[in-house]
């Protein structure tokens, strides 16, 4: 909600990505299973000359460096996980 209040094109998935995207943010989760932390995983787009390439989205660097402020600000005071319904489960 605070990345679509500030203008940030951003969207929920229920699903880490593909084999790499899963391990990692699996291997987060069981890290951290006992520690009193928040942990999550953000998946970024292509920088717009890769997104060309790659017909894919993509979203300038300044952008996503001001997503991931926004993510880190709102998340390491929250005490619980916002439920929102939203994204696609495959």
């Amino acid at each position: 909600a605070s990345l679509h209040h500030a203008g940030v094109d951003a969207h929920i998935s229920q699903t880490a990505g593909t084999y790499v995207c899963n391990a990692v943010f699996y291997a987060l989760m069981h890290g951290t299973r006992r520690m009193r932390t928040r942990a999550g995983f953000v998946h970024l787009p292509y920088l717009p000359e890769q997104g060309a390439r790659h017909r894919a989205p993509a979203m300038l660097l300044d952008e996503m460096i001001r997503a991931l402020e926004i993510i880190v600000r709102v998340s390491i005071p929250a005490g619980a996980d916002a439920r929102i319904a939203g994204g696609a489960e495959s």
